[in-house]
């Protein structure tokens, strides 16, 4: 287990996080807190509202998929381990064979893609830790808000019957800030941070119902890369011959 306390602060890089809610946000929990609704919001050991950090990891995972498939880079499909990390001949009917050295992470076996090399695979351990987002408001001073729904029938396009359902969310556009942080571990790749921060500029919404007008979000003087920082390059694959 990792412990960034007992790391040197010089070899830990932090992304600082500050989601604002323009929407409602419904984070469902999964029991009941004492609440009347059939899908209470998740809230920390101190009654604060949180957006998991598994949510925001696994989003940030698939928008900085789409970015490096979108730049030409070969992207190992997840969720199964055979696809994740595929064989040596699997992969050089996709690659180039002079490109395979960066496919491969010295003290592990087989090969990695560049999203695998910074979200981990069943290999590889993650070189990120990504922090719960937290309101820093107390429970008692946010109001509970209970939003009603129904199930409806995608053939008939109707409500079904006895598919009523009570979903709480958190107060709507009250503006709430969600705070964190993205924490880049010592052998996180130095291209990581400009793809991850890309990344983050495509999600704009994180919880349930995003549909149904839920979720939606801004963030908050994220961090921008300067554009001759060599990380953006290291983005550009090479050609394959």
């Amino acid at each position: 287990m990792i412990y960034l306390r007992n790391l040197p602060e010089s070899q830990v890089r932090n992304i600082p996080l500050t989601a604002i809610i323009d929407s409602a946000l419904c984070v469902g929990a999964g029991g009941s807190d004492g609440s009347l609704t059939d899908k209470p919001i998740v809230r920390n050991a101190k009654g604060q509202l949180l957006i998991p950090a598994s949510q925001l990891k696994g989003r940030l995972r698939h928008e900085c998929e789409k970015l490096a498939r979108g730049l030409g880079w070969e992207i190992f499909e997840s969720p199964k381990a055979e696809t994740l990390c595929p064989t040596e001949e699997q992969l050089r009917e996709r690659v180039n064979s002079q490109s395979l050295d960066f496919y491969q992470i010295d003290g592990y076996k087989g090969y990695h893609c560049l999203i695998s090399q910074i979200f981990g695979n069943p290999i590889l351990p993650s070189r990120i830790i990504v922090d719960d987002l937290i309101c820093q408001i107390q429970k008692e001073d946010l109001p509970e808000v209970i939003r009603p729904g129904v199930t409806i029938n995608r053939r008939r396009h109707t409500a079904e019957e006895k598919k009523l359902y009570f979903l709480e969310t958190s107060p709507p556009n009250n503006q709430l800030e969600f705070i964190g942080n993205i924490h880049l571990l010592a052998d996180c790749p130095a291209y990581a941070k400009a793809l991850i921060l890309a990344g983050l500029r495509h999600i704009h919404a994180l919880g349930g119902s995003k549909s149904a007008g839920l979720g939606w979000l801004s963030w908050k003087e994220l961090e921008k890369l300067p554009k001759n920082d060599p990380a953006w390059e290291m983005l550009i694959p090479e050609v394959k011959s």
